[in-house]
């Protein structure tokens, strides 16, 4: 970058400790010579599962002189938990080690607002960089080169292993499984998502059958022993008979043939969508972003693409892709399919006229339908349960106070109603459209996944317990105790009146702005509630703003969403490869006298 802000790196304290390090706690002192990158992220969040895997090849490529710290900060309740944080990293293949920092002591003093967020501090300790948001790695390797050379010329990089020390394999039939599809035999199809596989489970939920994959991390068509997978996650049945697969990590739709074995590429290219690629087209063709679930709906494959926050549909006959409802922005807004707004959608199931959607990081269920006021082939989206980013906990009642937290799953039931994978509260929960009512099924379920109807049952995905449970449908529902939550992230003090507000963005070394074809930057300001402000919000292309915050109002969150996109400075190449950076901020505030005029966030570069 080219800040050179000599600000000392503040040590790393989590009371939550260490892991991947053989039992032993690290100090930057330790990883003084090296270059570290600290990895600010938190399990729940898609765009930090972007960074992990954005992280691999730098990780790789660099091991005798990088070192990547994981500082895991949660955003739920339940990702506060130790167990649950080593389940994370082992679900996600994180082979670095990680600050357990569940009261987000070190994000706080490293002054934090966003996940994921990236420090890069140098091997004399004084951090250098910082970058919110996803698609930063072609930056990181150019500041890592720089940063390699210069510190060898001065003496001050130390080569060698780094401290990561690898876990204990567990030896079980499924590794975090993600949701399951019952075949017409009666057996059951699952995604075996840590071990890239798909898993053919026999009638009782537990005996292997056949596994369909190698194992191992990749791209590939094929037989099934031969065929590659990378975190599959949903499953839904074709009307020709096969299934089709959210093969998240490889951002692509497969198919699985169960007559034949035969795996092949329904959708996708292999690469991530980003802003300004295509949204409709061949689907070959079409980049995808973290498809987590799929049902068939309306005559069409609807896709919960959470990496954009959108939901796409694939039509088999015509071969091609489109986005159908969600704007890319994050967040609980209901209306038209093209204007509305998800946060990570990751369950779906059809019903009728209605598709249900789990949008996980609002904590809410969702549903789409056609729209009574709108073309014929239009749809709308309405929210069931669930009010937006901050809230979350475990409360039955009227669907309007109810509770959930990060639900992952939703199965459509018999009588019309629909259960809910409430993943991060380990527990099944029912909404019931007729009576407008949430109620509790079962608990003790350790992060439940999805789930699957068999001959009266429901057959859970214990994602965490790495097997499939089944239930008897209670005709009673289990009552539990009320417990509210919000993110615990404490709010920024704000003085009335007028706030700048500064989006700090620096084009990294050897960059430059692309400003070829007009502005390259972009700023959407909105806020919870809306009347928190009075002027300012909407969209722009400059990276400052004035907000004009409305007197009375004393709390909310300001939502903020910035993209700039920076090309090579190569006056040699005609056509410079060009890089997308991009990062959506929620920051609770408190107005009150006294309180800052000015908030910055850091989107790339440092705050100077």
């Amino acid at each position: 970058m080219a800040s050179r802000a000599r600000v000392r790196a503040p040590e790393l304290i989590g009371r939550g400790g260490w892991l991947n390090t053989g039992g032993n706690d690290l100090t930057l002192a330790d990883l003084r010579g090296r270059i570290v990158i600290l990895d600010f992220w938190t399990f729940c969040c898609v765009n930090c599962l972007h960074v992990l895997d954005e992280l691999r090849e730098l990780e790789e490529k660099h091991r005798d002189t990088v070192v990547i710290v994981g500082v895991h900060s949660p955003k739920f309740v339940h990702e506060a938990e130790h167990q649950a944080v080593v389940d994370a990293v082992e679900r996600y293949e994180v082979h670095h080690p990680v600050l357990d920092d569940p009261e987000l002591a070190t994000w706080k003093q490293y002054a934090v607002r966003a996940w994921p967020t990236l420090v890069v501090i140098d091997p004399e300790g004084y951090v250098v960089a910082q970058h919110a948001g996803e698609g930063h790695a072609h930056a990181l390797e150019t500041l890592v080169a720089r940063l390699e050379a210069d510190h060898a010329a001065k003496g001050t990089l130390r080569r060698g292993d780094g401290p990561y020390v690898p876990p204990e394999p567990v030896p079980t039939e499924l590794r975090f499984p993600g949701k399951a599809l019952r075949l017409p035999g009666g057996s059951f199809l699952v995604s075996d998502t840590t071990r890239h596989q798909l898993v053919e489970l026999a009638a009782d939920g537990e005996s292997v059958v056949r596994r369909i994959g190698a194992g191992e991390r990749g791209l590939h068509d094929g037989p099934s022993e031969r065929a590659r997978f990378s975190e599959p996650q949903g499953l839904a049945p074709l009307p020709d008979g096969t299934v089709a697969v959210a093969d998240t990590v490889n951002h692509a739709l497969r198919r699985f043939d169960p007559a034949t074995g035969e795996v092949t590429t329904l959708a996708g290219t292999g690469r991530q969508w980003w802003q300004g690629s295509p949204t409709e087209g061949p689907a070959r063709e079409v980049d995808l972003s973290s498809p987590w679930d799929l049902a068939w709906f309306a005559g069409r494959l609807w896709i919960a693409m959470a990496g954009v926050h959108q939901l796409w549909t694939y039509d088999p006959e015509a071969g091609t892709v489109r986005a159908a409802a969600g704007t890319t922005n994050e967040g609980l807004v209901d209306g038209p399919a093209e204007q509305a707004w998800f946060a990570q959608p990751s369950g779906l199931a059809a019903a009728g006229d209605r598709l249900w959607v789990a949008d996980s990081e609002t904590s809410a269920v969702r549903y789409v339908e056609r729209d009574p006021q709108g073309a014929a082939d239009g749809f709308v989206v309405r929210t069931a349960v669930g009010t937006g980013l901050f809230d979350f906990g475990h409360r039955d009642g009227a669907a309007d106070q109810a509770l959930l937290q990060h639900p992952l799953g939703v199965t459509a039931l018999p009588d019309g109603s629909v259960a809910i994978s409430d993943t991060y509260n380990h527990a099944l929960r029912r909404y019931d459209p007729a009576t407008g009512e949430v109620s509790t099924l079962a608990t003790d379920l350790r992060e439940p996944s999805g789930a699957v109807l068999a001959d009266g049952d429901i057959v859970v995905v214990e994602s965490a317990r790495h097997r499939l449970t089944r239930l008897r449908l209670p005709e009673e529902a289990v009552r539990v105790e009320s417990v509210a939550h919000r993110t615990q992230r404490a709010a920024t003090d704000i003085a009335p009146g007028t706030l700048r507000l500064d989006v700090v963005f620096q084009a990294p070394d050897g960059q430059k702005l692309d400003t070829r074809y007009g502005p390259s930057t972009r700023l959407l300001i909105s806020s919870s509630p809306p009347e928190l402000l009075a002027g300012g919000d909407g969209a722009g292309t400059d990276l400052s703003r004035e907000l004009v915050l409305t007197a009375g109002v004393t709390e909310g969150v300001l939502h903020v969403s910035a993209m700039a996109a920076s090309c090579d400075d190569d006056p040699s190449n005609e056509y410079p490869a060009c890089h997308m950076h991009q990062q959506d901020w929620g920051v609770p505030v408190r107005v009150t006298e006294g309180g800052a005029t000015r908030l910055p966030l850091v989107l790339a570069g440092m705050d100077g």
